[in-house]
């Protein structure tokens, strides 16, 4: 059974920094694409970042590129969402997705969900 599990959310201030986690294990996913997806209060989950499983081109939604940053240690089936310069408009719950490949991610088609993990900005 696949599962995907996040870490790393919690409360940051405004201008912070936060890393978060997600290792998904139950397969074999060098022919899939990790990803993170997010969901604030009162709106629609939107994408934020994906790449390759090689580690090759990165893609990001509009309102995190120069700030947010995917990296993975693939070997160990793990993504990472390098998150600076947070703003209170990134407050949201955190989702890692498995999909068939980034351009899927990116088009909003997924496969599977992690449980999600909650990033507050508050000063």
């Amino acid at each position: 059974q696949v599962q995907l599990v996040e870490s790393g959310g919690g409360l940051v201030h405004p201008g912070g920094s936060l890393r978060l986690s997600c290792t998904v294990s139950g397969g074999t996913f060098s022919s899939y694409a990790l990803g993170w997806f997010r969901q604030a209060p009162g709106k629609e989950r939107e994408f934020v970042a994906t790449q390759y499983w090689s580690g090759e081109r990165a893609y990001y939604g509009n309102s995190v590129k120069g700030r947010f940053t995917i990296s993975g240690d693939y070997a160990k089936n793990t993504v990472y969402l390098q998150m600076n310069s947070l703003k209170a408009e990134d407050t949201a719950i955190y989702y890692c997705a498995l999909g068939l490949g980034p351009v899927e991610l990116v088009g909003g088609v997924v496969g599977y969900w992690g449980q999600g993990t909650q990033v507050t900005v508050s000063s």
